[in-house]
């Protein structure tokens, strides 16, 4: 093989050994994971472990053009991302584990609750719709009554309350009030 082949296919071949591997940024691999992503580009770089710099050089330049062209191929075409990337998979859906998924994920229960109590979600059953996000994040979306108030929630809740009170229709921006009271 030309030696300008060889790290355009040994570069596909580690994005697709990777891709078989799973989903997981290097944070949330286990430390057999984390070995093999290391074994494999060690293993991608042996062949051009040479006393030759410009070998070398030409090798990281080749790899750094095709990450840049994966990139740039998984921008415009999303089949192409699909392939190499993949789309997010449901794996909670209203409370209830889709254990097909997580199997094809090779996620387990207790991995999927550590996660779900990193995000401040105790109970399964808060839980509308969790993902596992191509980058290997948690994405998720609370039911009604577990999502958070927030500010707007408030200024419309305190506005019905000031309004029934006073008799009045007047808006109250509880923001702008709170930021005048600071400045007096």
């Amino acid at each position: 093989m030309p030696f300008i082949l060889k790290p355009i296919f040994l570069y596909i071949t580690a994005v697709v050994l990777i891709r078989i591997t799973g989903r997981r940024s290097i944070a949330q691999m286990t430390i057999s994971q984390t070995i093999l992503m290391i074994s494999l580009g060690n293993i991608i770089v042996e062949p051009f472990a040479d006393k030759d710099i410009n070998k070398t050089i030409t090798v990281a330049v080749i790899f750094t053009i095709l990450l840049m062209l994966f990139e740039i191929a998984e921008y415009y075409s999303k089949s192409f991302e699909n392939l190499l990337v993949g789309k997010e998979k449901i794996i909670v859906d209203n409370g209830i584990i889709n254990q097909k998924n997580m199997k094809k994920l090779k996620l387990t229960n207790d991995e999927l609750y550590s996660r779900l109590r990193q995000k401040g979600i105790n109970k399964l059953e808060d839980v509308k719709k969790a993902t596992l996000e191509s980058n290997g994040e948690l994405g998720h979306e609370l039911i009604k009554a577990s999502q958070p108030i927030t500010v707007g929630d408030m200024e419309f809740i305190l506005n019905k309350f000031l309004n029934k009170q006073n008799n009045s229709s007047e808006y109250i921006n509880l923001v702008d009030e709170l930021k005048k009271k600071n400045t007096q």
